[in-house]
């Protein structure tokens, strides 16, 4: 068992990599890859990682992950308040970067959105508030009922990085005409501290929603393997 320090610091570099690679993806290449290309690539991060720092830390990267595990019973109260911090701190990093980076291109403008979450006027396909809100609750719950499910016990081992992988990856596919794909309160917090106004005004969604979908996993995977 690792420190907390330790794991607390794996979870930092972890959402850093995610916020990098999946919202650079969309910033940098999203015009050439395409929503299927930033899909890929947010899926990506979360393989990598989980392969990288799922030994030290269980790879959450996400402050709706580690609620979903609490309420799952696979984790500790004690520690979810350090992960969450962590987590919002290497997006936050990462998004500095991604920030830094994209302002070297001439007409770069945060006016375009910096890959941040939004509804209604702000989603990418003007998707409706009550459309965002339960496609947020629906896509997390699906994502930890598939975290979950792939590091129980008896699931084959060694392959939950895959289905987890993958599994975001087809979430990105489904929602981000609808949201720009969260799922993430600390993904959608560190692009939306740079874009400001609308985004910081609307990021209340994109916390509260995931950790519903979360907290609702978290009750029912238990009950799912309690009737087998």
């Amino acid at each position: 068992m690792y420190s907390l320090r330790v794991r607390c610091l794996a979870e930092t570099f972890g959402t850093f990599w995610l916020v990098l690679g999946g919202c650079g993806s969309a910033v940098l290449a999203g015009f050439e890859i395409g929503y299927a290309g930033v899909a890929l690539a947010f899926g990506l991060t979360v393989l990598t990682m989980a392969y990288a720092i799922g030994h030290i830390s269980g790879c959450h990267l996400n402050p709706a992950v580690t609620i979903g595990l609490l309420i799952g019973k696979r984790f500790p109260l004690k520690d979810v308040i350090p992960y969450i911090i962590a987590q919002v701190i290497g997006g936050i990093i990462a998004a500095a970067i991604l920030y830094f980076i994209a302002s070297g291109k001439a007409g770069f403008s945060l006016f375009d959105g910096f890959a941040a979450n939004g509804v209604a006027e702000h989603s990418p396909g003007k998707y409706s508030f009550a459309a965002g809100f339960i496609c947020e609750i629906i896509m997390t719950f699906a994502f930890l009922m598939i975290i979950m499910g792939s590091t129980h016990g008896k699931a084959p081992a060694g392959f939950a990085p895959i289905a987890i992988g993958l599994g975001l990856t087809l979430i990105h596919l489904i929602t981000i005409p609808i949201t720009n794909t969260s799922v993430n309160p600390a993904r959608a917090t560190s692009q939306a501290i740079f874009v400001q106004g609308w985004a910081l005004g609307q990021l209340w969604i994109f916390w509260i929603a995931p950790i519903i979908g979360a907290v609702l996993a978290g009750t029912i995977f238990p009950l799912l393997c309690k009737n087998k």
